[in-house]
């Protein structure tokens, strides 16, 4: 069986699914339909990091809204693909696009929508309140709940399986 550490270190992508992951699920619906979101500054940090150290990042989500637009040209994710019904789909276009197998990818979701690229990613990833089955799947399970550093925490692990966390750290300890 091959170790969490051993699946981060092949990573040259990670994908992520939006509600439930990147913010703690909720959906704020105002009366003229607008939707906000509320991401962890954290997490947004983490995202930036982990990009400054070579990995690529997506993100595959199954509503679409202009907060997640805002949010990926914020991080430098360019790859975004909204209102998927088939995540797999997209998941193989974002591989076929970066030219990544499945093995130096890994796909962070939390619902059954997430598990057909969750079941072919290298590394997959859910966090603590994701359905079940979900996380019958995951190779990992973070400790940190979503929307709360749950996509930090894995941009921490895969950096530090991949010997980068300390360069990265070290413009903060000068």
């Amino acid at each position: 069986m091959i170790s969490v550490e051993e699946r981060a270190k092949r990573l040259k992508l990670v994908v992520f699914d939006v509600d439930g992951v990147m913010t703690d699920g909720g959906l704020m619906l105002s009366d003229n339909g607008l939707e906000s979101k509320i991401f962890h500054s954290q997490d947004g940090l983490g995202l930036k990091l982990l990009k400054a150290s070579g990995v690529e990042m997506a993100i595959v989500t199954g509503r679409t809204s202009n907060v997640v637009v805002k949010r990926a040209e914020n991080i430098g994710i360019t790859h975004y693909h909204q209102g998927i019904e088939n995540k797999l789909e997209a998941f193989d276009l974002i591989l076929k696009e970066t030219g990544f197998s499945y093995e130096e990818a890994a796909f962070m979701g939390d619902d059954v929508i997430d598990l057909p690229p969750m079941r072919r990613a290298g590394l997959a990833v859910t966090v603590p309140h994701a359905m079940p089955l979900v996380k019958e799947y995951a190779h990992y399970v973070t400790t940190r709940e979503a929307g709360h550093g749950a996509v930090r925490e894995l941009c921490e692990l895969i950096m530090k399986a991949q010997g980068t966390f300390d360069a990265q750290m070290a413009q903060f300890l000068k």
